[in-house]
């Protein structure tokens, strides 16, 4: 044989077997994983609860009296997530919900529950306000939306729904499980509940925010345990059967880069039996915001994390997923409905804005007299977001009356507020600090502290208006400037603190845009668009 024919083929059996190597090895068949770093999410949404169905996961979290509420997020790979719907549109149980005799800051929808069930979605949740009833709500697709009510029930404070393997349904609160009718309409048995533990001596304090969890025959509730001046810390209860006896281990304290202690949140395991735990910590003013830990098992125990510690990042061993829409997003309003990220300041007043009046611009009216932010309907908002995040709003003002505030907002019990002020013919841009005070009881706003620190007359119709924010470890500090030609930025306000107050509010600073009347309504702004223009943290 010669010897380029010998060559030949040395070469075609050496080309068979890179071929048949490349096969074995081909990157597509390799298992896929996906980076993150904590937090996840670094935006106000706590009081996680998240269910799968398959390779798709739904995230449920609070935002109390914000309109839509009970935002549902999805994911394919628990690290990158995208909008999906709200659960419902508005809440009416009483007209506080309406910024009518009263308010319901920092009250509205509390923690949630979200299941998958035999091809179901199911959502629980208890409003923490009067009538203190429970709503029940249930789709086909929590992507498509069409949440519907299916009852109300009594009270069920920071509750988790359950459907045990026999497909009975159950409701977890603290350390009592109610098991419920299979339509959901009534507590069956005991209807004050069965205790299923006692508090030992270490938990003195609050013991809240129960998602549970079933695992090879055991049951797991986890919960945040707060005992009276100590360290917060996120707590299992075990056991064989439903109604107990559970044991207790502790399996994560830490105030994660210096931040507040983390707890509260879920297990949930993925396709292959990967197990994780999203739960979230308190970062100030930007809010509480999503950490995510990988959990293995010890003994029938989730260890999570490193060794109960958060790590800063990691991997999942799930593929990438990449999402259809951002947490936050800007919006030129040139689109028939609002962004599904915009939430209303309490039920809005739907006569009083329009996509449609002026093509490219969302149209805000006044529509009742106030005096204060705080009491205005349709302001619309938000979240910001971590570790740095800014934001432009352009107005068009020339439809303002006399008396009429209009402008932009770091918005939470204590606002900062970068306002166009219309006096007779005269605008004025303004910048102002809001203190509200409210009712512990009702909510009712007692009183607003008003300074007001800077103030420039406005000699044009348009304006720009920009809120740099920096929620680093130790600053939660923005800056609010405005321009008229988007080129030369006059600032009127540097290092505002943002603050959050569990007693008031209850949430992260938002973006919020607004507009109201003092004297007389009738008039109304243009919003040209809403820009995001750093938003380091957006997933």
């Amino acid at each position: 044989m010669k010897i380029n024919s010998i060559f030949h083929i040395v070469s075609f059996c050496g080309f068979i077997g890179l071929n048949l190597l490349s096969a074995q090895v081909n990157p597509a068949q390799k298992q896929q994983t996906t980076a993150f770093t904590n937090p996840i999410i670094w935006a106000d949404a706590p009081d996680l609860s998240v269910t799968r169905n398959g390779n798709d996961f739904y995230l449920i979290t609070t935002t109390m009296h914000l309109m839509p509420g009970a935002p549902v997020m999805h994911s394919k790979d628990l690290v990158h997530w995208e909008m999906a719907s709200y659960v419902f549109n508005t809440l009416n149980d009483n007209s506080k919900y309406d910024l009518l005799n009263g308010t319901v800051y920092g009250r509205g929808q509390w923690a949630s529950s979200i299941r998958y069930h035999k091809g179901k979605y199911y959502v629980l949740f208890s409003p923490n306000d009067e009538p203190f009833k429970s709503y029940f709500y249930v789709t086909d697709n929590p992507e498509k939306g069409g949440w519907k009510l299916i009852t109300r029930t009594r009270h069920f404070h920071d509750a988790s729904l359950f459907f045990d393997d026999d497909d009975r349904v159950y409701v977890f609160t603290s350390n009592k499980v109610f098991e419920l009718s299979p339509d959901f309409k009534q507590v069956i048995g005991n209807s004050e509940g069965t205790e299923v533990f006692q508090k030992d001596s270490s938990e003195t304090g609050l013991l809240e925010g129960n998602q549970i969890i079933k695992r090879n025959g055991k049951y797991y509730m986890m919960m945040i345990s707060w005992p009276r001046n100590e360290k917060r810390r996120q707590v299992v209860y075990r056991a064989d059967k439903v109604t107990g006896p559970y044991e207790k281990k502790v399996v994560l304290e830490d105030n994660f880069l210096g931040f507040s202690y983390a707890g509260q949140g879920a297990l949930i395991d993925d396709k292959k039996g990967n197990w994780y735990s999203l739960i979230f910590q308190d970062r100030g003013g930007v809010g509480r915001v999503p950490i995510l830990l990988p959990v293995r098992w010890e003994n029938d125990w989730p260890v999570l994390g490193d060794n109960g510690k958060i790590p800063l990042h990691g991997e999942v061993p799930l593929p990438p997923f990449k999402p259809k829409n951002n947490i936050v997003e800007s919006d030129e309003f040139s689109d028939k409905k609002l962004k599904i990220q915009w939430q209303w300041n309490h039920n809005p007043v739907n006569e009083a804005w329009s996509l449609s009046e002026r093509k490219g611009f969302l149209r805000l009216k006044t529509s009742r007299v106030v005096d204060n932010i705080y009491a205005a309907p349709n302001t619309l908002t938000q979240r910001m977001t971590g570790p740095k995040s800014a934001a432009v709003v352009a107005l068009d003002v020339k439809g303002m009356k006399d008396g009429d505030v209009a402008g932009f907002s770091a918005f939470n019990g204590d606002s900062g507020i970068l306002a166009v002020v219309k006096e007779g013919n005269q605008k004025f841009i303004t910048f102002s600090t809001n203190e509200v005070s409210l009712d512990n009881k009702t909510k009712a706003i007692t009183n607003v502290k008003k300074e007001e620190k800077k103030r420039i007359p406005l000699n044009s119709d348009k304006v720009f208006l920009r809120i740099e924010a920096d929620f680093n470890l130790g600053k939660d500090l923005a800056d609010f400037s405005y321009s008229t030609d988007q080129k030369n930025w006059t600032v009127m306000e540097k290092g505002y603190k943002m603050i959050f107050d569990y007693r008031r509010l209850f949430m992260g600073s938002k973006f919020a845009i607004f507009n109201y009347a003092t004297k007389n309504t009738g008039g109304f702004v243009d919003v040209d668009f809403f820009r995001i223009t750093d938003s380091s943290a957006i997933k």
